[in-house]
């Protein structure tokens, strides 16, 4: 995939600044593609969009489905504002916050959902029934039917761990799932109503973000979580022991120099070989339909942990941390030149950031895949970091300055424990003068390089300091909750970033013209 020289933001759903405690699909969406059009960026990337929960951390990377949408982007105001939901559903607008409250969103979403699912049984229109009916058949027998029995299930026993659900359901005994299915009819419905609601407002915010000329970048974690309807689903296609009904194998990364005893996971590894050392036939399809389902409502996908397809760390299950785990070979080109024969392209990025071999980089370039680059990563007194600017020498490949896992730039750089000979050096290779506006510097010599995109957070446009991170890996708390607040993106901060896109040929072909000798950022 060749990507056009143009500059993105990256901001997740939940980050918007939501009036009811989280980000939506609503005005506040619309709003933000205004605002990052104005600022000469074509694309909006975020983070996985599969529902998440509290007993998840309500972390994307760790979601009940990689199919289903997560009800918290349902945009209540709306839903109000469909022609069925008649009577009204008052909702207090909650304080305005740097941190989400998916608690308040999530009680609050739920009661908007069950009020307009009743009024929808009652008010809606032919079309509007034959457009559920439709969605619904569409996606019944791949995914709705059991992500909405799962739900529904898990409801019942109070619990995402299928594998300590009643012996029959686990294993999926079909006698059992067919007097569920009638059990939990009323509940199967709701679930399918809400994610015919959250698809329904999806397909309209991507299309005004398109028709804007921005194009979204999803997200898909390598890994499906342990607790998920797609493991329960598809447990012949991972390395589950279905007899004594536990995980043989899981996956993680081994020690390194940031972790003496490596990170475990915990999510149930593939089989992505059968008997004959050949591609499971099972896996492929799934993870064919995993891709495709995801390009209905992203434009390019963002594969997290891409190594893994060529090399993957198992660790036996039981083991207390990864430091006794194996490489195993992953599915490797094989998968994905038959992925791009049958489906005619390969929109996808590789997150190619750590312990990242040869033949890792060989995988990522003979399939022509942009990886990411970090300039948090660059400035470690090694001239031959391949992060630096001026050793970025492929286009096709993608600059940050951070990801949702870093710290903001100026969190990093003005960090009191930060080493004042690093901060020397970095000043010096970016030829500032003096401390302030480091974001700006850096952005603009993100900005500058041969790389076709550079993504910037939006907290590192707005120069937040390290209280806005989205995320630090290896916690559990206070993570994923940052939220923009109503008027922290303003156009004045839009002019400047266009202004950038300006100077270094990054803007949509439409907007490039002669450089204003005014207005030097």
């Amino acid at each position: 995939m060749e990507l056009e020289r143009s500059a993105g933001v990256l901001l997740h759903i939940t980050s918007l600044p939501g009036k009811y405690g989280t980000g939506t699909m609503g005005d506040e969406a619309y709003e933000f593609i205004d605002l990052i059009h104005d600022g000469g960026f074509r694309y909006w990337q975020i983070l996985p969009v599969g529902p998440v929960s509290r007993s998840m951390g309500w972390s994307p990377y760790s979601s009940a489905s990689a199919f289903a949408g997560n009800e918290l982007f349902i945009s209540i105001d709306s839903l109000q504002r469909e022609r069925w939901f008649k009577s009204r559903f008052p909702v207090q607008q909650l304080p305005e916050s740097h941190h989400c409250d998916f608690e308040k969103t999530r009680g609050i979403t739920r009661k908007a959902i069950l009020q307009s699912f009743d009024e929808f049984l009652i008010n809606a229109t032919e079309e509007e029934n034959l457009e559920f009916s439709s969605f619904c058949q569409n996606h019944n027998g791949s995914w709705l039917d059991d992500y909405s029995l799962y739900m529904s299930l898990s409801h019942e026993f109070n619990s995402f761990n299928w594998l300590s659900w009643e012996r029959d359901i686990a294993t999926r005994n079909e006698e059992t799932l067919v007097t569920l299915n009638t059990k939990l009819a009323e509940r199967i419905l709701l679930t399918k109503y809400g994610q015919f609601i959250f698809f329904r407002q999806w397909k309209r915010m991507k299309e005004y973000a398109n028709s804007r000329g921005i194009q979204i970048i999803g997200d898909i974690p390598i890994y499906m979580s342990m607790d998920s309807a797609d493991a329960w689903m598809n447990a012949e296609i991972l390395d589950i022991d279905m007899i004594n009904l536990k995980p043989l194998h899981v996956a993680g990364v081994p020690p390194d120099y940031f972790c003496e005893t490596g990170q475990l996971w915990g999510n149930p590894v593939y089989k992505w070989h059968d008997g004959n050392g050949q591609l499971n036939e099972k896996t492929y399809q799934w993870w064919k339909k995993r891709i495709l389902h995801m390009l209905e409502f992203t434009d390019i996908i963002r594969i997290d942990h891409f190594r893994g397809f060529d090399s993957f760390w198992s660790v036996e299950h039981g083991e207390e941390t990864a430091v006794n785990g194996k490489w195993e070979q992953g599915p490797g080109k094989p998968f994905f030149d038959r992925l791009k024969k049958e489906t005619g392209s390969l929109p996808l990025i590789a997150e190619d950031l750590g312990m990242i071999t040869p033949e890792v980089k060989e995988l990522r370039d003979s399939l022509e895949l942009p990886g990411m680059k970090i300039l948090q990563f660059a400035f470690d007194f090694n001239s031959d970091n391949e992060y630096l600017p001026h050793n970025v020498d492929v286009r096709n490949c993608i600059i940050y300055t951070g990801t949702h896992d870093n710290d903001t730039v100026n969190g990093w750089f003005y960090d009191p424990e930060f080493p004042q000979n690093y901060r020397d050096y970095i000043m010096e290779y970016l030829a500032m003068k003096d401390w302030s506006d480091f974001h700006w510097r850096i952005m603009r010599e993100a900005y500058a390089t041969l790389a076709s995109l550079v993504v910037i957070p939006a907290q590192d446009i707005l120069g937040y300091g390290r209280e806005f991170r989205m995320n630090t890996p290896g916690t559990v708390d206070k993570n994923w909750s940052w939220k923009l607040t109503g008027e922290a993106l303003t156009p004045e901060l839009m002019a400047k970033t266009k202004r950038l896109a300006k100077l270094f040929s990054r803007l949509p072909k439409e907007d490039k013209a002669h450089i204003d000798p005014e207005g030097v950022v």
